[in-house]
Formats: structure tokens, C-alpha cells, sequence
């Protein structure tokens, strides 16, 4: 008797190599295009994701994939999914782009939205570990040219 589930590899860009059912891979539209248009090997190479964070995304499709769980258990998880260090949110932001997955990226993306809502361009700059490149002037110039945003 053979199984009705079929199963893909995916491949990170470290070498990593993931094995899950399609029913799970496919929450990805770039896994289920290449899936659809038969562009797929035994393994699916993902240039552009790290085995990190595609621990990540698979821990979070697994849990979406649960035919069980209910939406409380959904937003419970969500809520502690994104509870992580802005570089690995980044991360995320980047693996959900390229596998084209909207879902993960509205988490994602809403936790970064309001984790920076209300702050000054130097508490953002401070919250993620960004560097101020410009001068005193350049800065001055931009307020000016975009009041409209600091009102």
C-alpha cells in the first residue's frame, strides 16, 4: 500500500536540508508554483534562507498547518512567534519574501510596524541597531523637505 502524502527537501543556502510533507510546503506560493509547474527536483534549493530562520518558518507553518488548534491557540503562538531579536524578525521579513508567504509576512511585518510606532528616528535607529550615516546638514535637509511626515 503506498502513502497518499507526498514529501519535498528543501535546501538552505548553509546546506541544510528540511523534508516535509507538500501539504505543509506548499503555504509557501513560490514552493507551490515550482510544485504546480512541475520545477521541482528531489530538492528544492532556497538560496536566499538561512537553516535558522527556516526552522523558524517551518515551526510556524507546522503550527498553522495543525488541523486541531484552535484560533486562540493560533493567536497565542503568534504573539510569541514574533517575541525575537529585531535581526532575526529581519530575517524572517527576508525568507517570507522569497518564499512568498503573505501570511507570515503580516505577522512579521505588524510586529515591526509596532514595535517602532510612536518613536523618534533615533530611538528606531537604537531599537534596531541602525548607524545614523548622515551629517548634522543632510539630516536637517530631509526634516525640511518632509515636514509633512513629523506633524
Amino acid at each position: 500500500m503506498s502513502s497518499s502524502k507526498k514529501f519535498l527537501t528543501l535546501k538552505t543556502c548553509d546546506g541544510m536540508e528540511f523534508v516535509l510533507d507538500e501539504a505543509i510546503d506548499v503555504r509557501s506560493q513560490t514552493i507551490k508554483n515550482m510544485v504546480e509547474n512541475d520545477c521541482v527536483s528531489n530538492v528544492i534549493p532556497l538560496p536566499n534562507v538561512d537553516s535558522k530562520t527556516m526552522t523558524k518558518v517551518i515551526e510556524y507553518w507546522k503550527k498553522h498547518s495543525e488541523e486541531d488548534v484552535s484560533k486562540d491557540m493560533l493567536i497565542e503562538f503568534n504573539k510569541a512567534f514574533v517575541k525575537v531579536h529585531h535581526s532575526i524578525l529581519h530575517a524572517l521579513i527576508l525568507a517570507g519574501n522569497f518564499l512568498n508567504d503573505k501570511e507570515i509576512l503580516d505577522i512579521i511585518c505588524q510586529e515591526v510596524a509596532d514595535s517602532i510606532k510612536g518613536k523618534t528616528p533615533e530611538e528606531i535607529r537604537k531599537e534596531i541597531d541602525i548607524k545614523n550615516d548622515f551629517t548634522l546638514e543632510e539630516e536637517e535637509e530631509i526634516r525640511k523637505e518632509n515636514v509633512w511626515a513629523l506633524e
